[in-house]
């Protein structure tokens, strides 16, 4: 019986975090997912959202947009597009481009309306990580 997992998270970019953890916590398409030592393998696709892993007394947060994760009994592995370490993220940045995307949803017959729905979960999600690191 393990009592830890691999995490490893990678985008096309490269390898983004490796690290021996206690637990995760993810946003997979279907819901946000947990997984513990000896967890059920399993393939799920995620959406954007907030990654979360806790390792002793230690919590860290990741902005992770869409992508795969691959669970084992030992070891997650998360192919993401893109993914940010919370104390990477630029809440300044994030917030402008919360205000960026709404001001382009206003003007919704002259944008792609996906695009920019998507533009906006994205800068959501990294302020709010970036708001729960600053909180530490």
């Amino acid at each position: 019986m393990a009592d830890k997992l691999t995490l490893d998270i990678v985008t096309p970019y490269g390898h983004v975090f490796t690290d021996e953890v206690d637990e995760i916590v993810a946003s997979g398409s279907e819901g946000e997912f947990g997984v513990l030592p000896d967890h059920v393998p399993f393939l799920t696709t995620m959406k954007i959202g907030i990654l979360t892993y806790k390792k002793g007394s230690e919590t860290g947060y990741f902005f992770v947009s869409s992508g795969y994760a691959e669970v084992g009994p030992d070891k997650v592995t998360i192919l993401a597009d893109s993914a940010e370490r919370a104390d990477d993220i630029n809440i300044e940045r994030a917030e402008e481009a919360i205000k960026r995307a709404e001001e382009r949803l206003k003007q919704i017959e002259k944008v792609d309306e996906a695009r920019a729905t998507s533009s906006l979960e994205r800068a959501v999600t990294r302020a709010q990580i970036a708001g729960k690191h600053q909180a530490k």
